[in-house]
């Protein structure tokens, strides 16, 4: 299968050391299942080269351009940026840390006849076992909220089809992003595949995932977003019941 258009970005945050590489694998990848594609990195105020470096990838590369955040917004304000400025009938993200063989992007694609939304799961998370644990207990907590069935929620290697993101609307600026989408999605009626994908160390740069602010954040979000999902739901059924 070979998608007629495809936008892939890469969220990053101080990526100096990792952003080339993952953008021109994420190019090449892309020219791999689709006829059609863009690459737009997504700078969330960066304080290294990462910026410079993207714009120089940009003025290089006709089918990469750049999003500047001028201020940071967060894991999930990067996404949304991403999901913004996707031009393309289908959009892939990964992280610009390059913790992912861009290379397995064609088996998400061949799903892509089955289902709306392909979503990856981490077959060997390389992360510490305190990360790894708490992974599955914060997928684990929002499958039992939001009423998903996801193996790795958080995953950074998803492919949607760019409509759902003018049918929805998003609120997270944290890292509940990926659960929104999702949980928004399913309730539409989007039908959401799995499949396996390699997880890498990270060479270089740092991850701040998993900071006291960003858990602390997430659950804030996590539960608002079932407050308001479980309310939307309920004005879902009075509005059935009133046609009745």
């Amino acid at each position: 299968m070979k998608l007629s258009g495809l936008t892939a970005f890469l969220p990053c945050r101080n990526e100096e050391a990792n952003v080339e590489r993952t953008a021109l694998a994420a190019l090449e990848a892309c020219r791999a299942v689709a006829d059609d594609v863009e690459v737009i990195i997504v700078d969330d105020a960066s304080t290294d080269r990462t910026a410079a470096i993207a714009d120089r990838l940009a003025s290089e590369h006709p089918q990469i351009r750049v999003v500047h955040n001028a201020v940071s917004r967060g894991y999930g304000g990067a996404l949304r940026s991403g999901f913004a400025a996707a031009t393309r009938a289908w959009v892939f993200y990964t992280d610009g840390d390059g913790q992912f063989d861009l290379a397995e992007l064609p088996g998400l694609v061949s799903l892509l006849d089955r289902y709306d939304i392909v979503s990856a799961f981490r077959l060997n998370r390389c992360e510490s076992w305190r990360r790894r644990l708490s992974g599955r207990a914060w997928t684990g907590l929002c499958n039992l909220l939001l009423g998903t069935r996801l193996r790795d929620i958080d995953c950074a290697f998803k492919i949607y089809p760019r409509r759902l993101f003018d049918e929805i609307q998003l609120h997270s600026e944290g890292a509940l992003i990926d659960a929104e989408v999702l949980a928004k999605a399913a309730r539409r009626g989007y039908r959401i595949g799995q499949i396996g994908v390699r997880h890498y160390p990270r060479s270089a740069g740092r991850s701040t995932g998993g900071s006291l602010r960003v858990v602390v954040k997430a659950f804030v979000e996590l539960f608002r977003l079932r407050r308001d999902i479980v309310s939307g739901a309920s004005r879902c059924q009075e509005s059935v019941a009133d046609r009745l």
